[in-house]
Protein backbone atom coordinates (compact mmCIF):
# COMPACT_ATOMS: atom_id res chain seq x y z
CA UNK A 1 0.00 0.00 0.00
CA UNK A 2 2.55 2.42 1.33
CA UNK A 3 4.60 1.48 -1.92
CA UNK A 4 1.66 2.23 -4.25
CA UNK A 5 0.83 5.49 -2.66
CA UNK A 6 4.40 6.45 -2.56
CA UNK A 7 4.38 6.02 -6.93
CA UNK A 8 1.27 8.14 -7.11
CA UNK A 9 2.92 11.12 -5.31
CA UNK A 10 6.22 10.83 -6.93
CA UNK A 11 9.47 12.59 -5.64
CA UNK A 12 7.63 15.06 -3.31
CA UNK A 13 7.07 14.06 0.55
CA UNK A 14 3.36 13.38 1.94
CA UNK A 15 1.47 16.01 2.91
CA UNK A 16 -0.19 15.21 6.54
CA UNK A 17 -3.98 14.94 6.57
CA UNK A 18 -5.39 17.13 9.62
CA UNK A 19 -8.48 17.66 10.97
CA UNK A 20 -9.83 20.31 8.05
CA UNK A 21 -9.18 18.12 4.80
CA UNK A 22 -10.88 15.30 7.07
CA UNK A 23 -13.81 17.84 7.58
CA UNK A 24 -13.87 18.62 3.92
CA UNK A 25 -13.14 14.67 2.57
CA UNK A 26 -15.86 13.96 4.65
CA UNK A 27 -18.39 17.28 3.52
CA UNK A 28 -18.04 14.92 -0.01
CA UNK A 29 -17.41 11.20 0.77
CA UNK A 30 -18.73 10.02 -3.09
CA UNK A 31 -15.43 11.48 -4.51
CA UNK A 32 -12.59 8.96 -5.32
CA UNK A 33 -10.50 11.91 -6.85
CA UNK A 34 -9.94 13.17 -3.46
CA UNK A 35 -9.98 10.57 -1.08
CA UNK A 36 -7.04 8.76 -3.39
CA UNK A 37 -4.88 12.68 -3.65
CA UNK A 38 -5.35 12.92 0.32
CA UNK A 39 -4.17 9.41 1.24
CA UNK A 40 -1.44 9.69 -1.47
CA UNK A 41 -0.25 12.82 0.77
CA UNK A 42 0.21 14.77 -2.65
CA UNK A 43 -0.13 18.23 -3.19
CA UNK A 44 -3.04 19.36 -4.32
CA UNK A 45 -2.50 23.17 -4.62
CA UNK A 46 0.59 22.46 -6.69
CA UNK A 47 -1.21 20.24 -8.69
CA UNK A 48 -3.87 22.26 -9.68
CA UNK A 49 -1.72 24.84 -10.53
CA UNK A 50 0.34 22.70 -12.84
CA UNK A 51 -2.75 21.96 -14.49
CA UNK A 52 -4.04 25.86 -14.94
CA UNK A 53 -6.56 26.05 -12.67
CA UNK A 54 -4.75 27.34 -9.34
CA UNK A 55 -6.73 27.61 -6.21
CA UNK A 56 -7.19 30.84 -4.51
CA UNK A 57 -4.49 30.87 -1.41
CA UNK A 58 -5.55 30.21 1.62
CA UNK A 59 -5.36 31.84 4.60
CA UNK A 60 -2.67 35.22 4.97
CA UNK A 61 0.58 34.76 6.27
CA UNK A 62 -0.84 37.59 8.65
CA UNK A 63 -3.82 35.75 9.90
CA UNK A 64 -1.24 32.65 10.29
CA UNK A 65 0.89 34.67 12.31
CA UNK A 66 -1.93 36.57 14.64
CA UNK A 67 -3.16 32.91 15.00
CA UNK A 68 0.01 31.49 16.27
CA UNK A 69 0.06 34.95 18.88
CA UNK A 70 -2.90 34.04 20.28
CA UNK A 71 -3.15 31.17 20.48
CA UNK A 72 0.31 31.18 22.34
CA UNK A 73 -1.59 34.09 24.80
CA UNK A 74 -3.96 31.40 25.85
CA UNK A 75 -1.36 28.72 26.36
CA UNK A 76 0.92 31.03 28.42
CA UNK A 77 1.81 29.81 31.83
CA UNK A 78 0.16 26.63 32.22
CA UNK A 79 -2.56 27.90 30.51
CA UNK A 80 -3.39 30.25 33.29
CA UNK A 81 -5.62 32.07 31.14
CA UNK A 82 -7.71 28.99 29.86
CA UNK A 83 -7.39 28.17 33.25
CA UNK A 84 -9.18 31.26 34.46
CA UNK A 85 -12.04 31.04 31.54
CA UNK A 86 -12.58 27.50 32.49
CA UNK A 87 -13.45 28.84 36.35
CA UNK A 88 -14.92 32.21 35.32
CA UNK A 89 -16.71 32.04 31.92
CA UNK A 90 -18.05 28.55 32.21
CA UNK A 91 -18.16 28.04 35.67
CA UNK A 92 -16.25 24.64 35.62
CA UNK A 93 -14.75 23.49 38.67
CA UNK A 94 -10.72 23.30 37.92
CA UNK A 95 -9.34 23.11 41.79
CA UNK A 96 -5.78 21.92 40.48
CA UNK A 97 -3.89 21.55 37.44
CA UNK A 98 -0.84 19.61 35.87
CA UNK A 99 0.38 20.62 32.69
CA UNK A 100 1.70 18.03 30.05
CA UNK A 101 3.14 19.64 26.81
CA UNK A 102 3.39 16.35 24.64
CA UNK A 103 5.35 18.23 21.73
CA UNK A 104 8.76 17.63 21.39
CA UNK A 105 10.93 20.26 21.57
CA UNK A 106 13.69 18.83 19.33
CA UNK A 107 11.05 17.50 16.61
CA UNK A 108 12.96 14.43 16.26
CA UNK A 109 10.10 11.82 17.83
CA UNK A 110 8.42 9.96 15.45
CA UNK A 111 4.94 10.19 14.95
CA UNK A 112 4.45 6.56 16.15
CA UNK A 113 6.52 7.46 18.90
CA UNK A 114 4.45 10.62 19.49
CA UNK A 115 1.46 9.02 19.52
CA UNK A 116 2.41 6.31 21.52
CA UNK A 117 3.04 8.44 24.19
CA UNK A 118 0.26 10.83 24.26
CA UNK A 119 -1.70 7.49 24.84
CA UNK A 120 -0.30 6.48 27.67
CA UNK A 121 -0.42 9.48 29.45
CA UNK A 122 -4.34 9.82 28.52
CA UNK A 123 -5.00 6.61 29.09
CA UNK A 124 -3.23 6.83 32.66
CA UNK A 125 -5.50 10.06 33.30
CA UNK A 126 -9.09 8.21 31.92
CA UNK A 127 -7.83 5.68 34.91
CA UNK A 128 -7.86 8.14 37.10
CA UNK A 129 -3.99 7.43 38.21
CA UNK A 130 -3.07 10.18 40.95
CA UNK A 131 -0.90 12.71 39.41
CA UNK A 132 -1.90 11.73 35.73
CA UNK A 133 -2.51 14.98 34.37
CA UNK A 134 -5.34 17.51 34.00
CA UNK A 135 -4.09 20.10 30.99
CA UNK A 136 -2.74 18.21 27.95
CA UNK A 137 -0.84 20.24 24.92
CA UNK A 138 0.04 19.32 21.57
CA UNK A 139 -1.45 15.60 22.53
CA UNK A 140 -0.86 13.57 18.90
CA UNK A 141 -4.11 11.65 18.24
CA UNK A 142 -4.95 9.19 15.34
CA UNK A 143 -7.88 8.32 13.12
CA UNK A 144 -8.76 5.87 10.85
CA UNK A 145 -9.65 6.91 7.60
CA UNK A 146 -10.28 5.20 4.37
CA UNK A 147 -8.54 2.77 5.64
CA UNK A 148 -5.47 4.60 6.66
CA UNK A 149 -3.99 5.87 9.75
CA UNK A 150 -4.12 9.36 9.95
CA UNK A 151 -2.26 11.83 12.89
CA UNK A 152 -4.10 14.50 14.14
CA UNK A 153 -3.24 17.06 16.88
CA UNK A 154 -5.91 19.30 18.54
CA UNK A 155 -5.07 22.61 20.21
CA UNK A 156 -5.47 21.00 23.55
CA UNK A 157 -7.08 18.54 25.70
CA UNK A 158 -8.26 19.10 29.36
CA UNK A 159 -9.02 16.69 31.78
CA UNK A 160 -11.04 16.46 35.00
CA UNK A 161 -14.01 19.06 34.56
CA UNK A 162 -16.58 17.10 36.36
CA UNK A 163 -13.96 14.19 35.15
CA UNK A 164 -14.86 13.82 31.19
CA UNK A 165 -11.91 15.31 29.27
CA UNK A 166 -13.11 17.91 26.95
CA UNK A 167 -11.27 18.85 23.50
CA UNK A 168 -10.45 22.70 23.55
CA UNK A 169 -10.50 24.35 20.01
CA UNK A 170 -8.65 27.71 20.06
CA UNK A 171 -9.77 30.23 16.91
CA UNK A 172 -8.71 33.20 15.89
CA UNK A 173 -12.37 34.92 14.60
CA UNK A 174 -13.47 37.45 16.60
CA UNK A 175 -16.72 37.01 18.39
CA UNK A 176 -18.49 40.20 18.90
CA UNK A 177 -21.05 41.07 21.50
CA UNK A 178 -21.34 37.23 22.10
CA UNK A 179 -21.93 36.48 17.94
CA UNK A 180 -19.64 35.06 15.59
CA UNK A 181 -19.84 34.18 12.19
CA UNK A 182 -21.59 31.22 11.32
CA UNK A 183 -19.70 29.66 8.71
CA UNK A 184 -16.61 29.95 10.95
CA UNK A 185 -18.17 28.58 14.29
CA UNK A 186 -19.49 25.45 12.22
CA UNK A 187 -16.03 24.81 10.77
CA UNK A 188 -14.69 24.93 14.08
CA UNK A 189 -17.25 22.31 15.06
CA UNK A 190 -16.49 19.65 13.12
CA UNK A 191 -12.60 20.51 13.11
CA UNK A 192 -13.41 19.93 16.85
CA UNK A 193 -15.94 16.76 15.96
CA UNK A 194 -12.52 14.85 14.43
CA UNK A 195 -10.86 15.13 17.36
CA UNK A 196 -13.52 14.49 19.96
CA UNK A 197 -14.10 10.68 17.98
CA UNK A 198 -10.06 10.20 17.66
CA UNK A 199 -10.12 11.13 21.41
CA UNK A 200 -12.47 8.63 21.77
CA UNK A 201 -11.30 5.49 19.46
CA UNK A 202 -8.07 5.69 21.68
CA UNK A 203 -9.87 5.42 25.08
CA UNK A 204 -12.25 2.17 23.41
CA UNK A 205 -8.81 0.74 22.36
CA UNK A 206 -7.39 0.85 25.38
CA UNK A 207 -10.04 -0.81 27.38
CA UNK A 208 -12.36 2.97 28.97
CA UNK A 209 -15.46 4.17 28.28
CA UNK A 210 -15.20 6.23 25.03
CA UNK A 211 -18.14 8.58 26.27
CA UNK A 212 -15.42 10.12 28.75
CA UNK A 213 -14.76 12.25 26.00
CA UNK A 214 -16.88 15.02 26.04
CA UNK A 215 -18.94 15.79 23.19
CA UNK A 216 -18.87 19.37 24.59
CA UNK A 217 -15.87 20.99 23.02
CA UNK A 218 -14.41 24.95 24.65
CA UNK A 219 -14.03 27.54 22.01
CA UNK A 220 -11.37 29.78 22.69
CA UNK A 221 -11.10 33.06 20.47
CA UNK A 222 -10.89 36.66 20.80
CA UNK A 223 -13.39 38.99 22.21
CA UNK A 224 -14.92 41.76 20.57
CA UNK A 225 -11.97 44.09 18.89
CA UNK A 226 -9.52 43.37 21.76
CA UNK A 227 -7.29 40.11 21.80
CA UNK A 228 -8.52 39.24 24.97
CA UNK A 229 -10.07 35.66 25.01
CA UNK A 230 -13.06 34.62 26.10
CA UNK A 231 -15.04 30.87 25.87
CA UNK A 232 -18.21 28.89 25.26
CA UNK A 233 -19.29 25.76 25.06
CA UNK A 234 -20.06 23.73 21.40
CA UNK A 235 -22.25 20.64 21.76
CA UNK A 236 -20.41 18.52 18.54
CA UNK A 237 -23.11 15.37 18.98
CA UNK A 238 -24.90 16.40 15.02
CA UNK A 239 -21.17 16.88 14.02
CA UNK A 240 -20.07 13.12 15.38
CA UNK A 241 -23.23 11.65 13.84
CA UNK A 242 -22.39 13.22 10.73
CA UNK A 243 -18.73 12.54 10.75
CA UNK A 244 -19.41 8.67 11.92
CA UNK A 245 -22.10 8.17 8.74
CA UNK A 246 -19.17 9.89 6.58
CA UNK A 247 -16.31 8.00 7.29
CA UNK A 248 -18.11 4.34 7.21
CA UNK A 249 -19.78 5.54 3.87
CA UNK A 250 -16.06 6.32 2.25
CA UNK A 251 -14.36 3.26 0.35
CA UNK A 252 -11.38 1.51 1.23
CA UNK A 253 -8.41 3.24 -0.34
CA UNK A 254 -7.07 -0.42 -1.49
CA UNK A 255 -10.51 -1.00 -3.04
CA UNK A 256 -9.86 2.50 -4.59
CA UNK A 257 -6.50 2.04 -6.21
CA UNK A 258 -7.16 -1.40 -7.58
CA UNK A 259 -9.66 0.31 -9.89
CA UNK A 260 -6.77 2.70 -11.51
CA UNK A 261 -4.19 2.00 -13.73
CA UNK A 262 -1.00 0.53 -12.54
CA UNK A 263 1.14 2.99 -13.83
CA UNK A 264 -0.67 6.14 -12.90
CA UNK A 265 1.06 8.74 -11.37
CA UNK A 266 0.68 12.56 -9.98
CA UNK A 267 4.50 13.03 -10.01
CA UNK A 268 5.13 16.60 -10.41
CA UNK A 269 8.86 15.80 -11.78
CA UNK A 270 10.43 18.85 -9.83
CA UNK A 271 13.99 19.50 -11.60
CA UNK A 272 16.97 20.45 -9.09
CA UNK A 273 14.99 23.32 -8.27
CA UNK A 274 12.26 22.14 -6.88
CA UNK A 275 9.71 23.21 -10.25
CA UNK A 276 7.47 20.86 -11.71
CA UNK A 277 8.27 19.42 -15.40
CA UNK A 278 5.52 17.57 -15.39
CA UNK A 279 3.38 18.77 -18.77
CA UNK A 280 -0.05 20.50 -17.86
CA UNK A 281 -1.97 17.72 -20.33
CA UNK A 282 -0.53 14.85 -18.50
CA UNK A 283 -1.45 15.81 -15.62
CA UNK A 284 -4.76 16.89 -16.44
CA UNK A 285 -4.65 12.86 -18.39
CA UNK A 286 -3.79 11.58 -14.62
CA UNK A 287 -6.57 13.62 -12.77
CA UNK A 288 -9.51 12.27 -15.16
CA UNK A 289 -8.62 8.64 -14.49
CA UNK A 290 -9.85 8.91 -11.03
CA UNK A 291 -13.59 9.60 -11.03
CA UNK A 292 -14.23 13.32 -9.02
CA UNK A 293 -17.78 14.06 -7.58
CA UNK A 294 -17.81 17.34 -7.99
CA UNK A 295 -20.28 19.60 -6.09
CA UNK A 296 -20.52 23.70 -5.81
CA UNK A 297 -19.54 23.27 -1.85
CA UNK A 298 -16.14 22.18 -3.09
CA UNK A 299 -14.64 25.29 -4.36
CA UNK A 300 -14.10 26.08 -0.67
CA UNK A 301 -12.84 22.82 0.37
CA UNK A 302 -10.74 21.49 -1.82
CA UNK A 303 -7.89 22.76 -4.18
CA UNK A 304 -8.40 21.04 -7.81
CA UNK A 305 -12.31 21.78 -7.47
CA UNK A 306 -11.75 24.39 -10.04
CA UNK A 307 -10.39 21.82 -12.20
CA UNK A 308 -13.31 19.65 -11.35
CA UNK A 309 -15.48 22.44 -11.94
CA UNK A 310 -13.98 23.10 -15.47
CA UNK A 311 -13.97 19.13 -15.90
CA UNK A 312 -17.94 18.75 -14.68
CA UNK A 313 -19.20 21.84 -17.41
CA UNK A 314 -22.38 21.36 -18.90
CA UNK A 315 -23.21 18.48 -15.62
CA UNK A 316 -26.20 18.68 -13.24
CA UNK A 317 -23.83 18.16 -10.77
CA UNK A 318 -22.33 22.00 -11.04
CA UNK A 319 -25.90 23.03 -10.21
CA UNK A 320 -25.49 21.75 -6.53
CA UNK A 321 -25.97 18.70 -5.06
CA UNK A 322 -29.70 19.25 -4.42
CA UNK A 323 -30.69 19.24 -8.14
CA UNK A 324 -28.29 16.44 -9.00
CA UNK A 325 -30.25 14.15 -6.27
CA UNK A 326 -34.12 15.71 -7.74
CA UNK A 327 -32.35 14.66 -11.13
CA UNK A 328 -30.93 11.26 -10.40
CA UNK A 329 -30.25 9.53 -13.10
CA UNK A 330 -29.74 12.99 -15.22
CA UNK A 331 -26.52 13.80 -15.37
CA UNK A 332 -26.21 15.91 -18.50
CA UNK A 333 -27.90 19.88 -18.69
CA UNK A 334 -28.87 19.57 -22.00
CA UNK A 335 -30.71 15.86 -21.44
CA UNK A 336 -32.05 17.73 -18.57
CA UNK A 337 -33.36 20.85 -20.69
CA UNK A 338 -34.73 17.96 -23.57
CA UNK A 339 -36.80 16.26 -20.89
CA UNK A 340 -38.09 19.88 -19.82
CA UNK A 341 -38.69 20.28 -23.35
CA UNK A 342 -40.33 17.33 -24.00
CA UNK A 343 -38.09 16.91 -26.89
CA UNK A 344 -36.68 14.09 -25.83
CA UNK A 345 -37.86 10.83 -24.89
CA UNK A 346 -37.19 9.51 -20.92
CA UNK A 347 -36.02 6.25 -20.29
CA UNK A 348 -37.53 4.04 -17.33
CA UNK A 349 -35.25 5.53 -14.93
CA UNK A 350 -36.05 9.23 -15.87
CA UNK A 351 -39.54 9.25 -16.26
CA UNK A 352 -39.91 10.73 -12.23
CA UNK A 353 -37.45 13.37 -13.16
CA UNK A 354 -38.99 14.11 -16.58
CA UNK A 355 -42.52 14.49 -15.13
CA UNK A 356 -40.80 17.36 -12.13
CA UNK A 357 -38.69 18.99 -15.07
CA UNK A 358 -42.15 18.97 -17.35
CA UNK A 359 -43.90 20.77 -14.51
CA UNK A 360 -41.10 22.95 -13.59
CA UNK A 361 -40.91 24.06 -17.49
CA UNK A 362 -44.69 24.56 -17.77
CA UNK A 363 -44.97 26.68 -14.21
CA UNK A 364 -42.10 28.76 -15.56
CA UNK A 365 -43.76 29.25 -19.25
CA UNK A 366 -47.00 30.38 -17.29
CA UNK A 367 -44.69 32.84 -14.84
CA UNK A 368 -42.98 34.51 -18.10
CA UNK A 369 -46.18 34.94 -20.13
Amino acid sequence: MDERLGRLRGALPPRRHNARTIAALTGNPGCDRRAVLDSAGIDKQRVAAQVGFPAPAGQSRFAIARGNVFEAQVKADGAAELLRLLRERLGLPIPEVAYDDLETPDGKESQEERHARARELLTRAAGHVDGAGTLFDHPLLRLDVAGQPVYLEPDLIALQIEGRFHVVEIKSFAVIDDQADPGKVSGAAIQAAVYVLAMRQLLEDAGHDPELVSHNVVLVCPRDFSNQPTAALLDVRKQLATLRRQLSRMAKVDALLEGLPPELTFDLAPDAAGNPTRSPASLAAALAAVEARYAPECLSACEVAYFCRHEATGATATLGKSVREELGGIDSVETALGLAAGTLPPTEEQAEAAALLRAAARLRSEVLS
